[in-house]
């Protein structure tokens, strides 16, 4: 659905307008398009500690510009403020900074980049997991990035992002992996998230089709979020198998013989749901998305039985019964990726949707408690958490609550389901088993939630 405030802000005589009245100004954001070879399409700045000599090592295979600032550990030439390029990709680690005083090196960095952004800069901070630190007043610095990277992500304009990056033990090789997501149009739509990267042995063979070889099952696949998905994860050389009800039989045929997939009509919510989905797998499956959801909204008061159940069993029961399906028969392979639709309202709630609140904060938690429990198969399970994203379903909204949803984020803007879709496709990647039990929020650093 087409958003004409931001086609309005975007013209001439409405950037005019819409500066003159002090009103947002979100610009349409750089997102990845079909024949692109880089992440990144322009300079990239290098700064910061240790952590910068093994990114230093693969920067060229993301751009030619690759520029230096208040590092020695790059070489690379040296970036002056206010005579070097724009910036379109920024990384600094911060995973040395162990005082208080050490802190100042943040606004000493960054201070002068801010003005030197191109748009759709894409910023990432690194750091090492407090948790992980035996020193106190360490921790206190490495835990104080956090609130430093969700502020500074609130203050970008042009369509800019920043993340956090904590880079565990042994997680230095998978670096690639996330740069590659987080510095690209790939991550548009996500900004001010916190992503702790843990060891993991497998890695990417091909960055031009980082799923080759892989199986992989969408379920709620036939239209909106789960077919952008299946595309995706074609695109990123997945066999996909696509999962609807029997009733969506007709466009899930099609999605599928145009992605050289196979579709199945089930209904997850069958009592042998499970066993009919092994019996459609018989080669494995690598990868599974539970995306199939429903929405039953009524306030508490007014929330009927059959509406409560019904949002229930579909988000929430039918992901924990199929997924453990697939592993006590074993076709979800040995360092498999699940990944589990949930949403900024399981986060934040919302009125009016506490059955759905509910089931996808539900998802999170299935997530955090799986993922110890597979980490053993080299499995990783995480959520991915979309705000507002234009859809058939939030193009019915009433305008007002529509406009709010758009509005209420850094970017100013609503997503595309190809957001969400990118998301997932990152961490379906083999590399990306170095992150588990964590929830993507991918709603443009909504206001909501944490």
């Amino acid at each position: 659905m087409s958003d004409r405030y931001i086609d309005f802000a975007n013209s001439a005589l409405g950037h005019r307008l819409v500066g003159a009245l002090g009103l947002p100004s979100p610009v349409r954001l750089e997102r990845w398009q079909a024949g692109r070879l880089r992440p990144i399409e322009g300079a990239l700045l290098l700064g910061g500690g240790p952590l910068v000599a093994p990114i230093a090592a693969f920067a060229h295979k993301l751009t030619d510009a690759v520029y230096s600032y208040a590092s020695d550990a790059a070489p690379a030439q040296a970036w002056i403020p206010g005579h070097g390029p724009r910036l379109k990709a920024v990384v600094l680690d911060a995973s040395a900074l162990t005082s208080v005083e050490q802190l100042k090196q943040l606004r000493e960095f960054f201070q002068p980049l801010l003005r030197n952004l191109d748009n759709s800069a894409h910023l990432v901070l690194l750091g090492r997991a407090p948790q992980s630190l035996d020193e106190p007043f360490a921790a206190s610095a490495q835990r104080a990035l956090e609130g430093f990277a969700r502020s500074l992500a609130k203050e970008l304009r042009n369509g800019a992002t920043l993340q956090l990056l904590y880079v565990g033990a042994g997680a230095e090789s998978q670096l690639e992996g996330a740069l590659r997501f987080f510095l690209s149009p790939k991550s548009a739509y996500v900004s001010g998230q916190v992503v702790r990267l843990q060891a993991c042995a497998t890695q990417v063979q091909d960055w031009s089709r980082p799923l080759a070889g892989r199986k992989a099952l969408v379920t709620g696949a036939a239209r909106g979020i789960g077919a952008a998905i299946a595309e995706t994860l074609a695109r990123d050389g997945a066999h996909v198998v696509l999962l609807d009800v029997p009733q969506a039989r007709a466009d899930l045929d099609a999605l599928a013989a145009r992605l050289g997939g196979r579709s199945v009509a089930l209904d997850i919510c069958a009592a042998d749901a499970g066993a009919q989905l092994i019996e459609q797998l018989p080669d494995g499956i690598d990868i599974v998305v539970h995306n199939a959801g429903i929405t039953r909204d009524k306030t508490l008061a007014n929330m009927t039985p059959e509406f409560w159940d019904a949002v229930l069993a579909v988000n929430l029961q039918a992901p924990q019964t199929l997924t453990q399906a697939l592993l006590d028969s074993g076709t979800l392979a040995d360092n498999g990726r699940v990944i589990l639709l949930a949403s900024i309202s399981g986060i934040a709630g919302n009125r009016g949707q506490t059955n759905y609140a509910a089931s996808k904060a539900g998802l999170i938690g299935l997530a955090e408690a799986w993922a110890p429990l597979l980490h053993g198969r080299g499995i990783s399970i995480n959520a991915v958490a979309p705000g507002f994203i234009e859809t058939q379903m939030t193009a019915h909204i009433p305008f007002a609550l529509r406009e709010a949803g758009r509005r209420m984020s850094s970017l100013g803007q609503g997503g595309l389901p190809q957001d969400v879709a990118e998301a997932v496709a990152w961490l379906a990647q083999p590399g990306s088993g170095a992150v588990s039990g964590q929830a993507l929020r991918v709603c443009g650093q909504s206001v909501l939630g944490a």
